[in-house]
């Protein structure tokens, strides 16, 4: 009993004491005195939790430093891949002109005509274009879209419908007159009668494919080439045969000096009764005034002044006069091992043959293999007729 009241009286004067002549806060003794009233397992359960608060800011802190380390990493491999837009889950209806054509590596096709609904041939352009480039912007520029028009994935255009719904394809209105801002075009655009020209077609959208590629930088397709590899150089030109140059597919960094000078060329030496004479005939007599060209020798492309000049067998293994064995049976498919991409000469098509659902004819087999979409909604969706087959613009 006396033991039992100097304990209480020793918890009495001990905290005053503590309080007057130690450093130690009150608190500390008396969590001390509980700790010896309630034996061992309160101690073990206050460590406990100290280590575990202490375990958890550890794992913050490493986790921390491993989610800067993988942002790091994918920043670094985006900057290295250019793959910015296709790699990031925005959706497009977000995404500005600017926002796609800034990345300055697009695909480009160019619409000169006021139509909407793009034919089989277009769609599979663009198609195909959107599946071998998966990493890059695919875009359509249409000069009958305009701001007040709106068409996406729900149009009642089947073809612009099943492109519009492609994740990397974008589809803008264009005008010329604010393309050609800023180029040595639009002196000449401002001056030229459309209506007089008999080529119009054809000369605008060869102006236009210039000015685009000079403002943005990528690569130019014509809207009849169906892409079967990428094509592996940057500043290019698509030979047509030895020592001709084509204007139909063509790839430039954006402000390149070459670009420019052709359109000073398209303006001084312009004549739009010859057909070609502001296309590929420009293409050539800028290459020829640059560089002595001379007959390609196997299948090995030329080199002028940094610029690429890609073998006939890149994009005319089939050449212009023998276009019609695109809509051949043959017994043995060519497989084109040595092509990025194949020209259908489609301005050569005044009989408007047509893919025919189950013909096996080549242009049948090469829509089912590089633009299956197409082949699905457009030829085998319209009974296997093809009937709407026909591009005027190329």
């Amino acid at each position: 009993m006396k033991k039992s009241r100097d304990s209480e009286q020793a918890l009495k004067i001990a905290p005053q004491y503590y309080t007057a002549h130690s450093a130690f806060p009150q608190q500390l003794f008396t969590r001390k005195i509980a700790q010896d009233s309630w034996g061992p397992s309160t101690a073990f359960f206050d460590s406990d939790v100290q280590g575990k608060a202490r375990m958890l800011k550890e794992i913050q802190i490493v986790l921390c430093f491993f989610f800067v380390f993988v942002f790091a990493i994918l920043y670094e491999i985006t900057l290295q891949s250019g793959c910015v837009l296709p790699c990031m889950p925005i959706s497009k209806q977000f995404l500005t002109q600017e926002d796609v054509m800034s990345q300055r590596r697009s695909i480009i096709f160019v619409e000169t005509t006021d139509r909407l609904e793009p034919p089989p041939l277009v769609s599979c352009s663009v198609e195909s274009a959107a599946r071998i480039y998966h990493d890059r912007p695919v875009v359509f520029f249409m000069k009958g879209l305009n701001n007040s028009t709106w068409l996406d994935s729900n149009s009642t255009y089947v073809a612009f419908s099943l492109l519009s719904a492609m994740k990397n394809v974008f589809i803008f209105p264009f005008q010329m007159e604010t393309l050609f801002q800023e180029t040595p075009l639009l002196p000449w655009y401002h001056k030229v009668n459309a209506t007089q020209e008999k080529h119009w077609v054809h000369i605008s959208s060869d102006a236009s494919r210039l000015a685009l590629i000079w403002k943005y930088g990528g690569i130019y397709m014509d809207t009849d080439v169906i892409s079967i590899r990428p094509i592996p150089v940057t500043n290019f030109l698509a030979a047509q045969a030895s020592q001709f140059s084509s204007n139909g597919i063509f790839g430039f960094p954006h402000h390149h000096w070459f670009i420019w000078d052709c359109m000073k060329d398209f303006v001084q030496n312009y004549n739009g009764r010859i057909w070609g004479n502001q296309g590929p005939l420009l293409m050539t007599r800028r290459l020829q005034a640059l560089c002595n060209l001379t007959n390609f020798h196997n299948v090995e492309d030329q080199s002028c002044q940094n610029i690429s000049f890609l073998h006939p067998q890149h994009f005319y293994p089939i050449p212009y006069p023998a276009w019609r064995q695109y809509y051949r049976v043959w017994d043995t498919s060519p497989d084109f091992n040595g092509s990025y991409a194949l020209h259908l000469w489609n301005f050569m098509n005044k009989e408007h043959k047509t893919v025919v659902a189950g013909s096996n004819t080549l242009v049948e087999n090469l829509y089912k293999t590089y633009c299956p979409t197409t082949y699905k909604a457009l030829i085998q969706g319209t009974g296997g007729s093809g009937h709407m087959q026909r591009n005027k613009t190329e």
